[in-house]
């Protein structure tokens, strides 16, 4: 079990414990999506709650198994400057935190069952084929020995093989808010994918760049440590420029000023831009939480935008 200085401090209590290991703060990062996927497509609620569900136990389950992976991979020692991690921590051991994750996992793959037969896309391959790369992708996060040791892939790991941002623009953008309308067979708003994806991203891009530091130590490859500070910088700069000239275009080719409301967290944005290009280490927690909060308040002027026009 990793130790560090901190296990001496009182021990919180369960649910405080299942809470820090769980990050329900971070669902924003499902939850946008999925907003913003209802604004566009105007599915039937039932759907919409079930997809819902598929989003945040991936981001959960994702969560857990990073608390795990990370714990016994010995990426989080007592040198972490981020929030802390329940395994790392002594609170949870690591079978526990592995056992949440698969349980979590499972109500996953079990909602998505419910979703392919409930929009009878039961015999569409690709639905399935994203459906399990989702969970898969949950344990290939991180990694580690449990579970995809059992199939020779225990070395395999999204984050630490410097894909995280890959895999964050793709399945918390694209996958996320594309898959409702896929479903329904109804027009697929790239777009907005391609926004939601990038703050989506951002979120990665803050928490990387906070711990380059300690990844270096524990051979984890992020961009960040692949290649450096000013790289990630330009990169968050770089995906809201994306993500704000696509507010421009869209509302140019609507003709309508709702389309426009997400341009109100511009100043936001640029509040975020200064904090992180002068910060270090802890002093980025909060701007980690930043870049969720501009997420969410952007989709939900999207999806407003969306609504009314």
């Amino acid at each position: 079990m990793v130790t560090t200085k901190e296990n001496k401090e009182k021990k919180p209590s369960s649910w405080q414990i299942w809470w820090t290991a769980a990050r329900p703060h971070t669902l924003t990062a499902s939850l946008c999506p999925c907003l913003v996927s209802y604004a566009a497509c105007r599915p039937p609620w039932k759907l919409h709650i079930l997809w819902t569900v598929f989003c945040t136990t991936v981001q959960l389950g994702t969560n857990l198994h990073n608390d795990y992976a990370d714990a016994v991979l010995g990426a989080d020692t007592e040198e972490r400057v981020g929030q802390a991690r329940a395994t790392a921590k002594g609170w949870l051991t690591p079978q526990q935190t592995l056992r949440a994750s698969c349980t979590v996992l499972l109500g996953t793959f079990l909602t998505g069952v419910c979703l392919a037969f409930a929009t009878g896309q039961s015999h569409n391959p690709m639905v399935w084929g994203l459906m399990l790369t989702s969970v898969f992708n949950a344990f290939a996060y991180t990694g580690g020995p449990v579970p995809l040791g059992y199939i020779g892939l225990g070395h395999w790991s999204i984050a630490y093989s410097g894909l995280g941002d890959v895999f964050c623009l793709a399945y918390f953008g694209f996958v996320a808010t594309l898959m409702m309308p896929f479903l329904l067979g109804m027009e697929l708003p790239w777009m907005y994918a391609l926004q939601v994806g990038c703050l989506a991203t951002n979120i990665l891009v803050v928490n990387n760049l906070r711990d380059r530091f300690t990844d270096v130590k524990a051979n984890k490859r992020t961009t960040a440590v692949r290649f450096g500070k000013f790289f990630s910088l330009y990169e968050y700069v770089l995906l809201l420029v994306i993500t704000y000239g696509f507010v421009l275009l869209d509302a140019f080719q609507h003709r309508s000023m709702w389309r426009l409301l997400p341009c109100l967290t511009m100043p936001l944005a640029k509040k975020e831009v200064e904090a992180i290009w002068t910060k270090e280490g802890s002093l980025l927690n909060q701007h980690v939480g930043g870049a969720a909060k501009l997420q969410l308040a952007f989709c939900v002027l999207l999806a407003a935008g969306l609504h009314y026009t």
